[in-house]
């Protein structure tokens, strides 16, 4: 049994795990969904790892950073034992890199012509959508505007999980980015940007998949 630590994504909230929490739960983990302090002018990256570092509990840990969440989860690893990080869909940073700086350094290709709805809701069930955007959060937190803290990535064994769907972050883009930021092959999933409410049950089993020892 593992406990995930799971982190949410740019405006988002513990909410967007409330479909995958349930299902990391039935195949015999403990889930924990985190809120990071996005609304707090004052929060800092330091702020960040404290809500995370708060969740972890004390066996088989693993952190999940959906998208911008790639910038909070490697800070749990640095205070705590974590087995594995893995990221989702996720945003690499570097060493003092702000977030600002983050899309020119890694040539992020944009998702020009499309809109939200398509980018974000392409696969979400109507209501899922209408509640996401109805909860979404302003990301008005000092961190955004601080260099990422870690000197390098932590030690730490990392996945990098894509979705193939995904209009965000295109999997051609994701692979590279996952090769150039981690020296890793991305992992692949079907499933869009929001797979944590478009594809629930087969992220939860892909999810368990990670926490047991390779053969």
């Amino acid at each position: 049994m593992a406990t995930f630590t799971l982190i949410h994504g740019g405006g988002g909230s513990a909410w967007d795990w409330h479909l995958v929490g349930p299902e990391l739960q039935r195949l015999g983990h403990e889930a924990v969904a985190v809120d990071l302090p996005i609304e707090d002018e004052t929060a800092g990256w330091q702020a960040y790892g404290d809500t995370v570092h708060a969740a972890l509990g004390t066996g088989h840990n693993i952190v999940v950073g959906h998208s911008l969440g790639g910038f909070t989860a490697p800070l749990a690893c640095e205070r705590a034992s974590v087995a594995k990080l893995i990221l989702l869909a996720g945003m690499i940073p570097g060493p003092g890199e702000l977030f600002s700086d983050w899309w020119t350094n890694v040539r992020y290709p944009g998702a020009d012509g499309q809109d939200d709805d398509e980018i974000f809701y392409e696969d979400v069930p109507e209501a899922l959508a209408d509640e996401a955007k109805r909860r979404s959060r302003n990301e008005s937190s000092r961190a955004l505007g601080e260099p990422w803290p870690l000197a390098s990535w932590p030690d730490t064994p990392t996945a990098y999980l894509l979705c193939r769907d995904d209009r965000m972050f295109p999997p051609t883009w994701a692979r590279a980015h996952a090769r150039d930021r981690l020296g890793v092959e991305a992992d692949e999933i079907d499933g869009g940007h929001y797979i944590t409410l478009s594809r629930p049950h087969e992220l939860a089993a892909r999810l368990d998949a990670y926490s047991r020892p390779a053969l």
